[in-house]
């Protein structure tokens, strides 16, 4: 589905629900992953997540557009739009929004990366392993209080 039939659907959500048009912009957003939606306070666009209208369909991502139109229109009518106001959730009720998205399969998730650092005590041996780049002179070693040393893994040993 491209954006466009995403903003035309918005549309037709918001005036058959909320009695009300969508004047701004909706658009997916393939790094969306832990949240179904975002709506913009500044902007007034919206973002949903295209992994959860191919994982769960049609109604699911439904019930997040009306989320993220209750947002859109209660922060427009000046009212409570977040989630711990009595307006939002009175709305998100009425309309037949969800609260929460649905968690997305294991493999749509972001993989591990693989640690690419290590630290090691030069006094007791102890190995810190990191996935960023760290000075080892801002840290001493949590066992000895030790000065350690940086080493850069390569990726065929994932130690």
């Amino acid at each position: 589905m491209q954006d466009q039939v995403l903003q035309k659907w918005v549309e037709r959500v918001s005036l058959q629900y909320f009695g009300l048009p969508f004047r701004h912009r909706a658009s997916f957003n393939g790094r969306l992953k832990s949240t179904g939606g975002r709506y913009f306070t500044k902007t007034h666009d919206i973002e949903i997540s295209p992994h959860q209208l191919r994982n769960f369909g049609e109604e699911e991502t439904e019930k997040i557009i009306k989320h993220e139109l209750c947002h859109y229109h209660l922060h427009l009518l000046k009212r409570g739009y977040n989630h711990r106001d009595d307006d939002f959730k009175q709305l998100l009720a009425k309309v037949g929004g969800t609260r929460y998205c649905k968690a997305l399969p294991a493999g749509e998730k972001r993989k591990a990366e693989p640690f690419r650092f290590k630290l090691q005590c030069r006094s007791c041996g102890m190995e810190y392993m990191r996935k960023r780049r760290t000075d080892p002179r801002r840290y001493a070693c949590g066992k000895c209080r030790g000065q350690l040393v940086l080493f850069q893994l390569d990726f065929a040993s994932k130690t």
